[in-house]
């Protein structure tokens, strides 16, 4: 830029400074010296990666600028957190503290320099934040406070040197800080809201060779097919957070049409209105998965509540009838039974667009709850003035949400593509095809190069028509996730998705599972944990958090998960079926059969208790208590699905049954064979395949396939453990005993996703059949002690 020219614009400044330099300095300035730059590298290193650009060092500062508050933030913890890890491993005189000042406002480019109240500002706060801290005005902080997993400290009014009117101001509270060390200002501590997000249960890859390869990708299969979880009724009995004034939950509205079909009509009205406070910081949102199984107007309103940890109910009512649309609506307050407002709205078919917006604008002002700007647009914005392919969508949504099966998916597939037939500009439905056709290229159902070409299109279309809206994000953030399998790339654009969608149900939930296929798994836990606050009824949140405890193999705090989740749902199958899982995690093996009794009967390949009774059989080497279940559901001599099947031979293998597991077997690898040439990247076909070939003794091709599952697997660290167990129980099988152990060493000394099974423990191995040639090597017996 010349410097005859200026340019103003708006940007996040940072301001940085070297604690304590200048008394250094005269102490000993050589030392001073070698820390002032091993403190540029360092900074250095780290700016770019928030697409921080340096404008210009001053002495021992740096001014930076940032094209968004949220990277300018993320950029100062990023580099605290290098500057604490570094200072734990150096002598006190050796250790550099940086003090980080950020705002965001106008400035001025000019002559290669920045200048402005934004930098003013800026240069103002930073000297608050304290040594190792960060200081930011009240405007960023609203930016980012429900995009970064940290605490604020509201600090009083504070005159700045030259700037003519006081500053709310705040510092971030670091996750490693035990308290606040700034001093001589009152503190308002209070905990960021966080988002929420609902995800369906999808489990990838397969987790051994004999037993959990087989049963992770049979009971994956099944359980995309299997029937809505029993939801929490009972009133929680553990300790519960305050409940915030400005929480919500939207019920069912009631559908009054005299045409019951009309159904996903009303459904659709009330879900596009909790979309719509979803989007609003100042609002704690409840998931719909956690309301739909509420009656519109039940009598007890402050159980129900509590239930969610709300304070405020929204009723409703739709009625369509031709193409009049008549909604009634009324706000509660839940403890009082106070009815905080209340509106009806008639409408045409042709002008409903707008209701919606209108209804969540005034719960908002109801709630006094502020909205921003961008909130506000968001809110009221109008996806589309067709009315035609707006009931479309709404039928799409309604199909969208009901249990994930082939048919429910492609009914959402077409009524999607109806909507955008009619509307080829409805971006929000684009975006909602493009997410239905990644989930199913994900679920391995359809992993084909056209059912990818499929999830592209529709997405390019919605970032064509409207690249910023938080749908069209969404739907990115899944390609990204589902099908090109970039999960740093998915998880940058979450996590700058939660601060235009907060209150999301979807959102904290993919956190945590690409979390933990980067193996970020105590964040991944993190991130469940908090999905289940927003969505408390859902299943899948809590059984997600369970699921990463276990590959963790923390089993007492996946322990309290799981009696949690039991005290909502005593009866569901699937958490007993959990806890008896962990208890043979423990080697509990009486307890966990004990447990299993009061399961009750169900279809064993549909729910974590068959997955734990077929291990128990396992195990045990009592086939017989197993075959009985699994028989009891035989689905005949003519099935041709692999995964039942495959169950099926072992269970018959181990009861001395060669033969008939051998047809079986057989059956298998040539459906698994044809369908590995269709979708060779499809790992739910590649592990029970692997197991077809190591019991048929196919050496090379057992190796190769190894190979291959190898490389998908790299980039991917849910599925590295599985690997290990996956090739363990392959070499054991094929005889080479030390390359398994091999593996078993690095499966042992990393967390390891069990996908639907217990996860490897030392008490695993001294019992599992498949080690047996094992036993007496003082490499794998080291491996079976407890440590």
């Amino acid at each position: 830029m010349s410097t005859d020219t200026e340019q103003r614009k708006l940007a996040a400044i940072m301001f940085t400074d070297m604690v304590g330099y200048s008394a250094l300095s005269q102490r000993d300035d050589k030392l001073a010296l070698e820390l002032l730059e091993e403190h540029r590298q360092l900074l250095r290193e780290i700016f770019p990666r928030f697409h921080g650009t340096e404008i210009k060092t001053i002495g021992d500062a740096f001014l930076v600028e940032f094209q968004s508050a949220l990277e300018a933030a993320q950029c100062a913890i990023e580099i605290q957190r290098a500057l604490a890890k570094r200072n734990a491993d150096v002598a006190p005189d050796r250790r550099i503290a940086v003090k980080i000042g950020i705002h965001i406002g106008d400035v001025i480019h000019r002559g290669g320099d920045v200048y402005g109240d934004g930098v003013n500002i800026a240069s103002r706060i930073e000297p608050l934040a304290g040594a190792g801290g960060v200081c930011v005005s009240m405007d960023v902080e609203r930016q980012i406070r429900n995009a970064v997993e940290t605490r604020f400290e509201k600090l009083a009014s504070t005159e700045l040197k030259n700037i003519s009117v006081p500053m709310e101001l705040f510092r971030i509270v670091l996750p490693w800080e035990q308290k606040s060390d700034v001093r001589g200002h009152k503190s308002e501590i209070g905990k960021n809201r966080v988002a929420s997000s609902r995800s369906r249960w999808v489990w990838t890859g397969a987790l051994g060779l004999l037993v959990m390869i087989a049963v992770g990708w049979w009971f994956s299969h099944r359980a995309n097919h299997s029937t809505p979880r029993e939801s929490a009724s009972a009133t929680r009995t553990d300790a519960a957070p305050a409940i915030p004034e400005k929480s919500i939950a939207v019920l069912p509205f009631d559908n009054l049409s005299d045409d019951k079909s009309n159904a996903y009509f009303a459904e659709g009205i009330q879900d596009e209105i909790l979309t719509r406070l979803a989007k609003i910081g100042a609002l704690k949102v409840i998931s719909r998965s956690s309301t739909k199984q509420y009656q519109s107007k039940p009598g007890n309103l402050r159980e129900i509540a509590q239930q969610l940890g709300v304070a405020n109910i929204l009723e409703g009512s739709v009625q369509k009838a031709g193409t009049a649309v008549h909604v009634n609506v009324q706000l509660i307050k839940a403890m009082t039974d106070d009815h905080l407002w209340a509106e009806s709205y008639d409408r045409t078919l042709e002008n409903i667009f707008g209701v919606e917006g209108e209804i969540a604008q005034a719960v908002a002002e109801a709630l006094k709850a502020k909205l921003s700007g961008a909130e506000e647009k968001l809110v009221a914005e109008k996806p589309t003035t067709n009315a035609v392919a707006y009931d479309a969508y709404l039928r799409g949504q309604a199909a969208f949400a009901r249990v994930a099966t082939p048919e429910t998916q492609e009914a959402a597939v077409s009524s999607f593509d109806e909507a955008v037939r009619l509307d080829p500009q409805f971006a929000v439905a684009w975006a909602a095809l493009s997410r239905i056709h990644s989930r199913i290229f994900f679920s391995g159902n359809d992993m084909t190069p056209a059912r990818r070409g499929l999830a592209e299109k529709a997405l390019n279309e919605a970032i064509r028509l409207q690249p910023n809206l938080p749908e069209t994000q969404l739907a990115r953030a899944y390609f990204q996730y589902w099908v090109l399998r970039d999960y740093p790339g998915a998880f940058r654009i979450l996590q700058e998705l939660r601060a235009s969608w907060p209150n999301n149900s979807e959102v904290l939930d993919a956190m945590a599972l690409i979390s933990a296929r980067l193996g970020h798994w105590p964040e991944a836990l993190e991130y469940s944990e908090k999905a289940a606050t927003l969505n408390p009824n859902d299943f899948q949140p809590r059984l997600q958090g369970i699921q990463i405890g276990l590959a963790m193999r923390e089993l007492p705090r996946t322990m309290a998960l799981v009696d949690r989740g039991l005290q909502l749902s005593p009866n569901d199958r699937n958490l007993i079926g959990m806890k008896a899982l962990l208890l043979q995690a423990e080697g509990r093996l009486d307890d966990a059969q004990a447990l299993l009794k009061t399961a009750g009967t169900g279809d064993p390949g549909a729910d974590a208790a068959g997955t734990a009774l077929f291990y128990q059989a396992w195990v045990r080497r009592d086939p017989s208590m197993a075959l009985k279940v699994y028989e009891q559901y035989n689905q005949g001599a003519n099935t041709t699905d692999p995964s039942y099947l495959l169950v099926w031979s072992i269970l018959q293998s181990q009861a001395g049954e060669t033969g008939q597991a051998q047809t079986n077997l057989t059956r298998v690898r040539e459906i698994l064979e044809k369908k590995y040439k269709e979708q060779p990247n499809n790992d739910s076909i590649i592990g029970p395949l692997l197991f077809d070939l190591a019991a048929f003794g196919e050496r090379d091709e057992t190796l190769k396939l190894l190979k291959e599952y190898d490389t998908y697997a790299a980039s991917d660290a849910r599925i590295v453990g599985t690997g290990n167990e996956v090739r363990a129980r392959s070499l054991v099988r094929l005889g080479d005993k030390q390359g398994a152990i091999a593996s078993l060493e690095k499966l042992m000394a990393a967390p390891s996703d069990p996908i639907f099974g217990p996860p490897m423990t030392p008490a695993l191995l001294r019992l599992d059949p498949d080690f047996d040639s094992l036993r007496g090597d003082p490499r794998f017996e080291k491996l079976c002690q407890e440590k």
